[in-house]
């Protein structure tokens, strides 16, 4: 059984495509590196995991967890700043319980996202050396050039 109830049972629209497993490792490596009393949105997750356009893809990997996760699932929420599961349903009750306990605050059940909003991870996902689980990596910063015909000096 999923983390949230009735987790991987869902039907999936044609098209969508599976959560592989290096998919699903680099979703899971994204949401494990989101701060307590903080929350990132679908689509953020999937941009960070190189799976830009793929909201949903996120939400069917965190639906698939098991209720024993290490994975901070419920720190993941719709880019409205609301828990995407229907209200009264056990598992949406969980993550406001969790997300209020880590001191996120809603106001009319929303989440104020411009206060709450994870920046995102400064070191990415990425393949290194062709293998997976995924290391991360720091970004390369590379120092502008000079510019070639200006001359310093007086």
């Amino acid at each position: 059984m999923g983390a949230r109830e009735g987790g991987g049972n869902r039907a999936r629209p044609a098209g969508c495509g599976a959560v592989t497993g290096g998919r699903r490792a680099r979703i899971y490596a994204v949401v494990r590196r989101i701060p307590r009393g903080r929350v990132a949105t679908y689509g953020q997750v999937a941009e960070w995991a190189g799976l830009r356009g793929q909201a949903r893809l996120v939400g069917y990997a965190l639906a698939a967890l098991d209720v024993d996760t290490d994975v901070p699932w419920h720190r993941v929420v719709n880019a409205r700043g609301t828990i995407s599961l229907p209200a009264r349903d056990h598992s949406a009750l969980m993550q406001r319980a969790r997300l209020e306990a880590e001191g996120v605050r809603f106001r009319a059940g929303r989440i104020a996202l411009d206060e709450r909003r994870w920046g995102g991870p400064r070191a990415v996902p990425r393949r290194v050396e062709g293998s997976w689980p995924v290391r991360m990596v720091e970004p390369q910063r590379v120092p502008p050039e000079p510019d070639a015909g200006v001359t310093a000096g007086p």
